[in-house]
């Protein structure tokens, strides 16, 4: 069973990321469009995560990732379909001690906004992104041994987060509405 670990942002999380980065484009090049890092590994002003980096890929069309898990499986990630979430493709790389986990989504698909209105909301407003943090290191705490009690915990808090984050993104879009 996963642990639900927290530690101290590290700018050691950009280069993992850097690293990574440039393995997975030389992978999906013919379908990659975009790569980001996301998460609270992306957030220096969360402060803590668990780490693991959480990298997005969007791509030219979904469907077509699939020819490419045994490329994958060659740098240690393994394809784990859409993992309950129609339209993704999922990839984590570690097995039980996680080090990446890979959301690839098709261009246009909202899910590609959310992440970064979410990420780019939490660096422009730090007393949310301290309040995450706070809400994850009691989390990981009281649910220690169970990664998913602590993904569980952080859910509502995170629906809030992304819901606020959409509207300053819109507002942001339109600055003299």
């Amino acid at each position: 069973m996963r642990k639900a670990e927290i530690i101290p942002w590290t700018e050691n999380w950009n280069e993992l990321y850097q690293t990574e980065s440039h393995i997975l484009a030389s992978v999906l090049n013919e379908e990659m469009i975009e790569i980001h890092h996301i998460g609270s590994t992306s957030v220096k002003q969360i402060g803590f995560a668990k780490p693991i980096i959480d990298i997005l890929i969007v791509v030219r069309n979904i469907h077509n990732l699939d020819a490419y898990n045994d490329q994958m499986e060659s740098f240690g990630y393994t394809p784990r379909g859409e993992n309950g979430m129609i339209g993704r493709r999922y990839f984590i790389k570690g097995g039980q001690q996680r080090t990446h986990h890979v959301h690839c989504h098709q261009i246009a698909d909202e899910r590609v906004d959310i992440h970064l209105a979410f990420k780019q909301y939490m660096i422009e407003h730090p007393d949310d992104a301290r309040a995450y943090a706070e809400l994850k290191i009691k989390l990981a705490d009281q649910f220690r041994h169970s990664v998913h009690m602590y993904q569980t915990g952080k859910e509502q808090f995170l629906d809030e987060m992304i819901l606020k984050a959409m509207r300053w993104a819109k507002k942001k879009e339109k600055p003299f509405a």
